[in-house]
C-alpha cells in the first residue's frame, strides 16, 4: 500500500497547508480517506478525479470532509466522474452534512454518491483493501477509525480522538499507525483529542511498527511533538508532512 498525505493540520491549516486527509492506494485501487480543506485540489496532483474508488470519512467535523463538496461539484456538475460513488461515513454523518447543500443539491448529491453507513465493528472491502471500523472516543458527532489491510500490511488511521482501548485494538501490530496528536502536554487538554504523548502511549501498547504524527495544530512546533512522542514510543516516528507518500509495507 501508498499512503500519500493530502493534508495534516489540525482544526484549521496553515498557510499553504490542508486539514485532515489521505490517498491510499494497492494495486490500482485508489480511496480518498477523510477529506479536509484543501485536499481535493492536492488529491489532483497525483490522481484523476474519476480514480477515486470511494471516499471513507471517519466523522462529520468539517476539517476532516468539506472538500468532498467540491468534489461533488466537479463530478456531478463538471462530468469528471461517473455516478453512485461508494462513500462509507459514520452514524449522523449524511444528515449533518446536507445542510452545507440546498435541497436540490443534496437530492443530486444523493446521486453522485452512494452513502454508506458504518459503525464500530463492520468490515467491508473496497477493490483489494480490506476495511474494519472501530468506535473512537471523540465529542458531538459519531466518530470512526479504520484499519484496512492489504497485500500482508495494515494501516491503522484515528481520525479525532481521545485515549481509548479501541484505538490500541485498531493499531494492533500495524505497520502503520496514523494517529491524532492534535496537542503537546497532555496532562491539561480534552479528553477528546490525543497529545502526541497519548498517541505514542497507545502505538507502544498496540505493538504498532511505526507511528504517523497527524493532526498537530499549525501554531504548535511540529518537533516538539515528535520529541515528546518519542520519549513514549521506542519505533519509527514520523511527522505527517502534505504531499508526501509513504510504502506500508509488512
Amino acid at each position: 500500500m501508498e499512503l500519500t498525505v493530502l493534508g495534516s493540520a489540525g482544526t484549521w491549516p496553515g498557510a499553504g497547508g490542508a486539514t485532515c486527509g489521505h490517498l491510499l492506494s494497492h494495486e490500482g485501487t485508489h480511496i480518498w480517506l477523510d477529506a479536509g480543506t484543501g485536499t481535493f485540489a492536492r488529491l489532483q496532483e497525483f490522481i484523476g478525479i474519476d480514480d477515486i474508488a470511494a471516499i471513507v470519512v471517519t466523522h462529520g467535523h468539517t476539517d476532516h470532509f468539506i472538500d468532498v463538496i467540491p468534489a461533488f461539484y466537479a463530478r456531478h456538475y463538471g462530468g469528471m466522474g461517473a455516478p453512485n460513488l461508494p462513500f462509507y461515513s459514520p452514524d449522523g454523518f449524511v444528515e449533518g452534512m446536507s445542510v452545507l447543500t440546498s435541497e436540490n443539491g443534496r437530492n443530486v448529491m444523493a446521486e453522485a454518491y452512494d452513502f454508506r453507513t458504518v459503525h464500530g465493528g463492520d468490515v467491508f472491502d473496497i477493490g483489494s483493501l480490506h476495511v474494519t471500523t472501530y468506535e473512537m472516543t471523540h465529542i458531538g458527532v459519531n466518530a470512526v477509525g479504520y484499519r484496512i489491510e492489504a497485500g500482508g500490511a495494515v494501516l491503522a488511521y484515528t481520525g479525532d480522538s481521545g485515549p481509548c482501548d479501541e484505538v490500541i485494538e485498531m493499531a494492533r501490530d500495524a505497520d502503520l499507525f496514523v494517529a491524532e496528536a492534535t496537542y503537546q502536554d497532555a496532562s491539561s487538554k480534552a479528553f477528546f483529542h490525543m497529545s502526541a504523548t497519548q498517541a505514542a502511549e497507545h502505538a507502544k501498547a498496540a505493538g504498532a511498527k511505526r507511528l504517523m504524527l497527524t493532526h498537530i495544530l499549525p501554531t504548535l512546533d511540529r518537533e516538539v511533538s515528535r520529541d515528546e512522542a518519542a520519549a513514549a514510543f521506542d519505533g519509527v516516528i514520523d511527522l505527517a508532512e502534505d504531499g508526501t507518500t509513504t510504502e506500508i509495507g509488512p
